[in-house]
């Protein structure tokens, strides 16, 4: 027969209702940004004064500073695009014509859309800065647009000889003609 009482195991009773939080201990002192009780937090927090709003003039100098990061952005990626482009060969493979091919998307992706990653920057009173900054960005993407010219030069795929032009050249007229005689 089962009884009517049931007995809740002792884990459920801990779990239920947990211990007493220890005191501590007297002459021992909290380590450094420790808060401790709840009370301490709130006199911390009245005691250091509020953060005062921006002024438009040092916002729009964290905005041209911003602005800045961006213009350069390109030239940070350019030293790994030049050793991918460098150890990708000079032959006609899948993954250098994939180099290549991002060689050439990133930069006139970024000349495309320059107006659109500046515009959140743009103010009325910083624009000068800003068209500053739009110019050495589509340098620097001209510069990135420049390694992928030279990787396509080095592949063979530029018509810089004047073989790569003989079929837009006249047949010379031979002067001499030599005649085998046996």
């Amino acid at each position: 027969m089962v009884s009517s009482t049931t007995t809740v195991p002792q884990w459920v009773q801990q779990l239920q209702s947990p211990p007493a939080a220890k005191s501590k201990a007297p002459g021992i002192v909290d380590p450094p940004g420790f808060g401790g009780s709840g009370g301490n937090k709130k006199q911390k927090d009245s005691k250091t004064p509020p953060r005062k709003a921006p002024t438009s003039e040092e916002m729009d100098t964290l905005k041209v500073k911003k602005a800045w990061e961006v213009a350069l952005a390109p030239v940070k990626a350019l030293p790994m695009t030049f050793i991918m482009m460098y150890m990708s060969g000079n032959s006609l493979q899948i993954f250098s014509i994939m180099m290549v091919f991002m060689a050439f998307k990133n930069p006139v992706m970024g000349l495309a859309n320059t107006n659109q990653a500046f515009e959140r920057f743009q103010t009325e009173t910083n624009s000068g800065k800003i068209l500053q900054t739009k110019f050495v960005y589509v340098v620097m993407q001209l510069v990135a647009l420049g390694v992928g010219v030279w990787k396509v030069n080095g592949m063979g795929l530029l018509p810089t000889t004047r073989s790569d032009w003989l079929m837009w050249e006249a047949q010379r007229e031979a002067v001499e003609h030599a005649i085998p005689a046996l």
